[in-house]
């Protein structure tokens, strides 16, 4: 995960020192909307390093509804807040109105949160609108000694955001799921390692990717990876992938035929040698 610098990690470790009691304060008083609110501005502004009156926004109209919070950032609204009462549970329906104000709006980042627990989500605009759950973490369970702690507290930051750490995160977080590798386990090249391994064991024996792929399938990989919009998904970014790569691969062995082509075309042109005249007595 890319990192932020010291100073700004130094502000994540203090905030948490000094947000925990008051998150812990509040929780044992119950407070209601409107309070939690202004605690999760002050958090944005102390421990995010937002500017509190040009880069956090309150009560952000989108189409007449209103967000609780907005981060705009270069003139750019980059995440929008549902903000709940802190002793409230989060449930999915917040989620999905907190989404629709983020695809009204054409914004890629929704937290939601009620000022103890954050949950960070995705938006995807397909037809419906979906969204997908990144990150999820609990402000009183953050432990300030803890770089990974402080490393997903970066990605909200300000210059989390202007690095743009999220995507950067959520790239490798889909990189890494099970849908992808499931994927990438039934392409050519993975299969053709697996032919070749399984060659040595039993050299005797005539195997085929397409084999090699049908159990796979039908045996190893669970259904549920294979199936459905994600596993859809993220089979038609692998295909892009693995047909850009070939393309590439094709371009540099023309590239180094030519090149082949070019030296044996110099190597057959012989330079005419003249005799040095002789010296005559």
């Amino acid at each position: 995960m890319a990192s932020v610098s010291n100073k700004v990690k130094e502000r994540l470790v203090l905030g948490i020192k000094k947000f925990q009691p008051v998150l812990l304060s509040a929780k044992s008083r119950d407070v209601n909307e409107s309070d939690t609110v202004m605690i999760v501005s002050d958090i944005l502004s102390e421990v995010f390093g937002y500017d509190k009156y040009s880069e956090i926004t309150s009560e952000f109209a989108i189409r007449s509804t209103f967000v609780d919070l907005a981060i705009k950032v270069n003139g750019r609204i980059e995440i929008l807040f549902e903000v709940k009462a802190i002793g409230l549970e989060l449930k999915e329906n917040f989620i999905k109105q907190a989404v629709d104000y983020a695809a009204n709006q054409g914004v890629d980042w929704v937290v939601l949160t009620n000022g103890v627990i954050w949950q960070v989500y995705n938006v995807f605009f397909n037809k419906p609108i979906e969204q997908e759950l990144v990150l999820e973490m609990s402000f009183l369970d953050l432990n300030p000694k803890n770089d990974l702690d402080c490393d997903h507290l970066s990605l909200l930051t300000k210059e989390g955001i202007e690095k743009s750490l999220l995507g950067d995160y959520q790239a490798q977080r889909q990189a890494l799921s099970r849908y992808y590798i499931g994927q990438m386990i039934l392409t050519d090249p993975i299969l053709d390692v697996v032919r070749k391994e399984l060659k040595k064991v039993s050299p005797d024996v005539k195997i085929d990717n397409e084999q090699i792929k049908e159990v796979m399938v039908k045996e190893i990989i669970k259904r549920e990876v294979l199936e459905g919009e994600k596993a859809e998904n993220a089979k038609k970014k692998i295909i892009r992938s693995v047909s850009k790569q070939h393309k590439k691969n094709q371009k540099e062995d023309s590239d180094i035929e030519e090149k082949s082509e070019e030296s044996t075309v110099q190597a057959d042109v012989v330079e005419p040698v003249t005799e040095a005249p002789q010296k005559t007595e």
